[in-house]
């Protein structure tokens, strides 16, 4: 199956590549690495063909960011989220760590409290 990289924001096509199967395509919110690269994918949509009367999954596009997975990502409640997730004001997502102090670290934080029933 055909994979299409898209730059976030504009579209733009950076590099295609193949794999077997659809559970192989990284859905929204992980990273993965291509031709050594890291990308974060932030969105995902399927590409469909007509061929006789019948519609067939032709390609999945990828709109992804360029970014290493940061040192502090850890997988939580079946997503990943960068920082400290039991924190009151953590983001729970794999974009953002908190408004408080979004270049963290979680550990020097002033901020820090533990959320309700934690």
């Amino acid at each position: 199956m055909r994979i299409e990289l898209r730059q976030s924001g504009n579209d733009s096509l950076l590099t295609t590549f193949d794999v077997e199967a659809l559970a192989d395509v990284p859905q929204p919110g992980r990273w993965f690495i291509v031709e050594n690269q890291s990308y974060l994918v932030l969105q995902r949509s399927h590409r469909y063909k007509l061929t006789d009367g019948i519609y067939t999954l032709a390609s999945v596009a990828l709109q992804v960011k360029a970014q290493a997975q940061p040192n502090d990502a850890r997988w939580w409640s079946n997503q990943w989220v960068i920082g400290d997730p039991s924190c009151h004001f953590n983001a729970r997502s794999p974009l953002l760590r908190c408004a408080v102090l979004p270049d963290g670290p979680c550990e020097r934080c002033a901020h820090f409290k533990l959320q309700a029933g934690a």
